[in-house]
């Protein structure tokens, strides 16, 4: 790929959105953030790789990280590191290694709210991927051979984590068609073709950036 391109894949739970990103960046032939940010995250952090697995995309409900947040914490010596709970350490850590992460070069990155920490970048392209509830369940159900009742359980609970985790996270509502460049159900296409899809969407955006330079 050509030009520099970072391109931010959401996901609901069972929707193939991990799929496809790994699909897209393989394609693109451009590098592909998932678990490599895990272990990034565990080595920056000091934290057991298992540990960041089990509290990323979990939200929180600290005052300290709401108070770091804002101008007027930056004053007092607040040190994000020592002083904020251990999920908000987590996504100050994980935040700091997804922009270094686009600073390299063109990109895909997997959830973990990275479309919003690298909302300023000019490179930007967001994807929502989601499905029908039934299907994904039944994909679940397939992929962890689990009954139909326990999947749409883990279904709901994951659209329910990772919604919450964005919410808190940003001054946005995760899943909404406003807050992305394409929202695309992968159950019509096909994962393949979802792919495809978004690599002609890639094209056509850089041609009009083009023309506008």
């Amino acid at each position: 790929m050509k030009n520099r391109t970072i391109i931010c894949i959401s996901r609901q739970l069972g929707s193939g959105g991990k799929n496809i990103a790994q699909k897209l960046a393989k394609q693109l032939e451009i590098e592909f953030y998932d678990q490599k940010l895990i272990e990034e995250t565990a080595k920056e952090s000091g934290m057991c790789r298992e540990t960041v697995e089990e509290l990323e995309e979990t939200p929180t409900n600290s005052l300290l990280y709401s108070m770091y947040s804002t101008p007027f914490f930056g004053g007092f010596g607040f040190n994000p590191v020592v002083d904020l709970p251990m999920t908000d350490r987590l996504f100050v850590t994980q935040a700091d290694i997804i922009r270094e992460a686009a600073k390299k070069g063109s990109c895909v990155i997997v959830g973990r709210c990275a479309d919003y920490i690298l909302k300023d970048d000019p490179d930007l392209f967001t994807v929502f991927i989601h499905r029908d509830q039934e299907e994904r369940v039944n994909q679940i159900s397939k992929t962890y051979d689990i009954s139909l009742k326990k999947a749409e359980e883990l279904v709901k609970k994951g659209d329910k984590k990772r919604s919450h985790y964005y919410n808190y996270y940003s001054d946005r509502h995760w899943g909404e068609a406003e807050n992305y460049d394409m929202t695309i159900n992968s159950d019509i296409l096909g994962e393949d073709y979802t792919v495809e899809l978004i690599v002609k969407c890639l094209e056509k955006r850089a041609l009009r950036i083009k023309a506008r330079g």
